[in-house]
């Protein structure tokens, strides 16, 4: 008895939580609306003189792809005076010689190459090197996956009119949302962060992210702020949170696109996921305390809590996902008043703000509405399902990042997959190492599809729906989790 006071406990705290994150995603919403009156007048000045920049490629062992990131940085439009393009290679396979034969092509353009043997601090540490022999007044940043305009610099200089203004950060677009299933989902989501939270944070002067890749920075700004620490897994939102703390405002540009590359298998993405989530933790412990005393407006306070802790969603979720197990056994035993179960459903009111987030995220921009809605029909709960599926794979990352656990920054395998010169079975930095959780994520789907039995059986219908996706969507991370640690063996 007292355990199943606990669980309803348990899940009543959950979908509070979720609540709470949700309330903060509509507010981000309501800026993003407001956002599109004032959508040009944002300062920008074309500068009489052009700055000096130094755009910084961060590698490790990238064949499939650095030959086509160089490609597209060598078109840059700058002056060749003022531009300066580093190589910073920690690369310990053939993607060395790789590099080396291709910027041989490029005798005009000003590349640096610089090799490190040591990768000591991984790509924070890469970049630290890099800034300390770069000339540029201003630093841009590419992943090798990404594929930036040849216009890019020419397009967020100009924001950088006011002295204060530290960094410039664009919007990703996506090379191959649809080669599958999962890129599709993938695009889905980040379209939510990359309109509404950034847009939407930025709009009501809230702190936002550098996100690691297709933004500039202002050089003496990244140095005002301490330069790159490695001490969590995203150096970008660390960068960001410390910078903005001293003062620095950042500019938020949707209609600068930056296309990059989304990983087309589960493998690959649970290593992202992992390293953001975590990352995205062990920032929350190392700025939280120094915003909370901070001079800032409680709505700004507010903000950046829900910012760095928003990966704790997943904590919530899976607690809540195991706990309504609990509770609907209690309710099916009378153990539980039937309208506090009622009661509940007002936090559903959570995931309908949630929806509406990505929704209108999913629509901006598209043309046919028709179109548009059937997509977002079946994408749109697809989404929501695989989310869930991942919560016990991200709690976990959570977990570690909350509880001081440090572990080495593990690189997303990248692909190149729709140029059609390579198979995805041949790409020799496959993860094959099935972390134990897969598992246990098989466990949860036969769990959740066993509740799903009992609701029909009892005619006891009060989580069916959130049940159902949670089976859909632990078995589709499950299955290609299982398909794609196998790949290439």
């Amino acid at each position: 008895m007292i355990f199943l006071y606990f669980l309803c406990g348990l899940y009543f705290l959950g979908m509070l939580f979720i609540l709470i994150y949700s309330l903060a995603q509509g507010h981000l919403l309501f800026h993003f609306l407001k956002a599109q009156r004032s959508w040009g007048k944002i300062a920008k000045k074309i500068p009489k003189d052009w700055p000096s920049v130094t755009v910084q490629l961060p590698v490790y062992n990238e064949l499939y792809v650095v030959e086509r990131l160089i490609e597209a940085v060598a078109k840059l439009n700058y002056p060749r005076e003022l531009l300066e393009i580093q190589l910073l290679d920690d690369s310990t396979d053939q993607t060395v010689d790789l590099i080396r034969e291709k910027l041989k092509n490029y005798p005009e353009i000003n590349f640096q190459y610089i090799h490190r043997r040591d990768r000591t601090g991984f790509k924070a540490g890469a970049l630290r090197e890099g800034l300390k022999v770069a000339s540029g007044e201003f630093i841009a940043i590419f992943d090798a996956d990404f594929v930036p305009s040849p216009d890019f610099l020419l397009q967020t200089i100009p924001y950088f009119s006011s002295e204060k203004v530290g960094m410039v950060q664009t919007r990703w677009t996506h090379l191959n949302r649809d080669f599958s299933l999962l890129t599709k989902l993938q695009a889905f989501a980040l379209d939510a962060h990359f309109f509404i939270e950034q847009v939407g944070r930025n709009h009501q002067g809230a702190f936002i992210n550098f996100n690691g890749t297709g933004g500039i920075w202002r050089k003496s700004c990244i140095l005002d702020a301490g330069n790159w620490h490695d001490d969590t897994l995203t150096e970008d939102l660390d960068l960001s949170y410390r910078a903005q703390r001293k003062g620095w405002k950042f500019v938020y540009r949707p209609e600068i696109e930056s296309p990059a590359e989304l990983p087309p298998i589960m493998s690959a993405i649970k290593s992202q996921q992992f390293r953001w989530t975590k990352g995205g933790a062990e920032c929350a412990v190392k700025h939280a305390g120094a915003v909370s005393q901070e001079n800032l407006s409680f709505r700004i306070k507010l903000h950046s809590f829900a910012h760095l802790f928003n990966s704790t969603i997943f904590i919530a979720v899976l607690l809540t996902s195991l706990s309504s197990i609990g509770v609907w056994w209690a309710g099916e035993l009378g153990l539980v008043p039937d309208f506090l179960v009622k009661l509940s459903g007002i936090f559903l009111i959570g995931f309908v703000v949630i929806a509406g987030v990505y929704l209108v995220s999913y629509f901006y921009g598209k043309k046919s509405f028709v179109q548009s809605a059937l997509g977002v029909i079946w994408q749109l709960p697809l989404f929501l399902s695989v989310s869930m599926g991942l919560a016990l794979h991200n709690a976990q990352a959570v977990w570690e990042g909350l509880s001081g656990r440090k572990s080495p920054f593990i690189r997303t395998p990248k692909f190149n997959l729709e140029s059609g010169k390579e198979k995805l079975s041949d790409n020799r930095y496959l993860l094959h190492r099935m972390p134990v959780t897969t598992w246990f994520e098989g466990v949860l789907a036969l769990v959740f599809w066993a509740m799903v039995g009992l609701a029909f059986r009892e005619h006891n219908y009060l989580f069916l729906p959130f049940h159902v996706m949670l089976a859909f969507g632990y078995s589709l991370v499950f299955i290609t989790s299982f398909k794609s640690y196998g790949l290439g063996r």
